[in-house]
């Protein structure tokens, strides 16, 4: 009988997938007698740099090795066999999130709101840890037949983001789910795996990611600048209270984003709670007539992003201002991420429920209140404008009246 190929001690039984860093696995260890997740990355290619190379996928490995969390992925080893460097993983009986998303169909919204809850619960034990992902996407969440969802990639998502912009402008990963602040190189904390989660989570209910474009610099120019529809106005099953959350976590500005993953896990959890328990979970076509987030054409959308990236820069440079920063280009008032804070402490009820102590704690004295509104209603905003336009209307009606 022919012995099965080997990395390291584990004996190789099928491949699982390929990707742009490497092959994944599912081996045997026959020390332990398991089945195990063997995620490779081939160093050949990158001879000139191996040893930093390796040298940050150890570390990051052995980061991503502390880690011990119902939803995060159990690292067991990390090594190197030849050219090839290796981490063995839990092996999960499973498919990945990317799997389930079909375009143009909404997952039901019970079953995105616990993916996304459990995910947010893994991400907030890493970044308690000081352990940032920086690649959240749909192919790095494993869902199993049965037990919870698991988060994957935890060991090469550091490296593979200091190597997300090569010299020549190439970029590695899926810039579909970057942050803004991923997209202008500025420096990347927690904050930036809770906008990608809100990406993630849009695309499950809405059919079709929030931003894209016919180029990478159009896509790029969406992320940095647009905010899009709501999701609700894509899926009419989104509750108000989800788009609200959605609205925090897609925040452009860092201050006005979730300041926590689990806070977003907490506010997710209340408003699954609130569904009606006959909550589909099903994949739903959406209605006809609802369109999908738009496109941005690529040559306007390059030359834009330059020049914001560009000023970007120069801002990070200067003296840090003490205004509050101007909302982004194609703001929607009801999905904006203030707004969105201070109607999520309203729909949330009493100030010790959940989703009020979240939402009331990223809104400070400096930051006036706006008036919550109600779903179909007027707000302040409209009712002073249209008295206003009334008083000027009697005035003129007045003067020519004496004319």
């Amino acid at each position: 009988m022919t012995q099965p190929p080997k990395i390291g001690r584990y004996e190789i039984l099928a491949e699982l997938g390929r990707g742009a860093m490497g092959v994944v696995y599912k081996a045997n260890d026959p020390l332990l007698d398991r089945l195990v997740a063997i995620k490779t990355v081939d160093m050949a290619d990158n001879r000139e740099g191996m040893a930093e190379y390796a040298a940050r996928f150890y570390q990051e490995g052995k980061a991503a090795g502390g880690l011990n969390h119902p939803n995060v992925v159990t690292i067991y080893d990390v090594g190197h066999s030849g050219d090839v460097a290796y981490m063995a993983m839990e092996f999960i009986d499973g498919v990945e999130l990317r799997g389930l998303l079909t375009p143009g169909q909404a997952m039901g919204v019970a079953r995105a709101l616990s993916i996304a809850a459990q995910v947010a619960d893994g991400l907030g034990y890493a970044h308690q840890r000081g352990v940032v992902h920086r690649d959240v996407k749909p192919a790095n969440i494993m869902v199993p037949r049965s037990g919870p969802v698991k988060i994957t990639d935890f060991g090469i998502a550091r490296m593979r983001s200091s190597e997300a912009l090569t010299q020549t402008g190439t970029m590695l990963g899926s810039p579909k789910y970057m942050s803004p602040e991923q997209v202008l190189g500025k420096r990347v904390d927690h904050r930036s795996d809770i906008f990608s989660l809100g990406v993630i989570v849009y695309e499950m209910l809405a059919g079709a990611a929030p931003f894209s474009g016919e180029s990478v610099a159009a896509l790029m120019y969406q992320i940095v600048n647009v905010t899009p529809a709501a999701p609700s106005a894509i899926n009419p099953a989104v509750p108000e209270m989800l788009d609200l959350i959605i609205a925090k976590m897609l925040a452009k500005g860092l201050d006005e984003r979730y300041q926590s993953a689990l806070d977003v896990a907490r506010d997710l959890r209340a408003c699954e709670a609130a569904l009606p328990r006959a909550q589909d979970t099903a994949q739903l076509p959406l209605p006809v007539g609802r369109a999908a987030p738009g496109r941005v054409d690529p040559e306007a959308g390059m030359i834009v992003l330059s020049q914001t990236l560009e000023l970007s820069r120069a801002e990070d440079a200067a003296e840090p201002a003490h205004e509050t920063p101007a909302p982004a280009r194609g703001i929607s008032r009801d999905f904006d991420s203030l707004e969105a804070t201070q109607r999520l402490a309203v729909l949330g009820g009493a100030a010790s429920s959940p989703v009020a102590q979240s939402a009331e704690s990223v809104v400070t004295s400096t930051v006036p209140l706006r008036g919550a509104r109600a779903p179909h209603g007027w707000g302040r905003r409209e009712s002073s404008l249209v008295a206003a336009a009334a008083v000027a209307g009697l005035i003129v009606a007045a003067a020519i009246a004496l004319a």
